[in-house]
């Protein structure tokens, strides 16, 4: 049952992820309706664009990331996406911090923004790190936290429509969702990331303690 309830929820992230990621795709050619205050950013070219694709790259890669049959089945495969992941990240975080700066609803949402796209960088150089350390719990332990943010900008969409239930104006529940589309992702992973193990992983895993053997990838 708990196995069927994740795989139903890793299917939902890359539903909505994959979504995103193709919709936000579309603002690179310059197809289709394009948001005018997102337009209007001080800073939107070219780093807008540097931003989407970045970002837009992480939503597609992020949840294959995290898929353990990959790592398990083809951890070459894992490792590249992994890379590209990662990469693809820290661009799209630049791009984000700098747009940051530009935003429409003021120092606010720059503040929350800007705070995302500076975590979003640290978590991907540490997960990187841990991984090129061969501490593959803690690599693992920063993709979640990575993925997280990454999925901010779904969360960020989803939140978007509900502004107007909450009798505010669009600029005041925009610097809201600037902190709201990502700190509970995070908060939610910490939780996840602290569950106590079950038995047979925490058994397994002081079996391989005890017989001085490293962490698998």
């Amino acid at each position: 049952m708990k196995t069927r309830m994740s795989a139903g929820l890793w299917a939902l992230a890359a539903f909505l992820s994959a979504g995103v990621a193709v919709f936000s795709y579309r603002y690179l050619p310059g197809i289709g309706p394009r948001s005018p205050q997102i337009l209007g950013n001080l800073f939107a070219r070219p780093w807008l664009d540097v931003h989407i694709a970045g970002a837009a790259t992480a939503l597609l890669l992020g949840p294959l990331n995290l898929l353990s049959a990959i790592r398990r089945r083809a951890p070459r495969a894992h490792r590249w996406i992994g890379r590209v992941y990662i990469v693809s990240c820290l661009v799209g975080g630049a791009g984000g911090l700098v747009i940051a700066f530009g935003s429409f609803a003021g120092p606010v949402a720059t503040a929350g923004f800007g705070s995302l796209a500076v975590c979003w960088i640290v978590a991907n150089l540490a997960g990187w790190r841990m991984a090129l350390a061969r501490r593959f719990a803690l690599h693992r332990a920063w993709m979640v936290r990575s993925f997280a943010m990454t999925f901010g900008a779904v969360t960020l969409r989803l939140y978007l429509p509900l502004i107007p239930l909450f009798h505010v104006s669009f600029v005041e529940g925009y610097r809201a969702i600037s902190f709201l589309a990502w700190v509970p992702n995070l908060i939610l992973a910490e939780f996840y990331l602290r569950r106590p193990p079950n038995r047979a992983s925490a058994a397994l895993q002081k079996i391989g303690v005890a017989a001085g053997q490293p962490e698998a990838a």
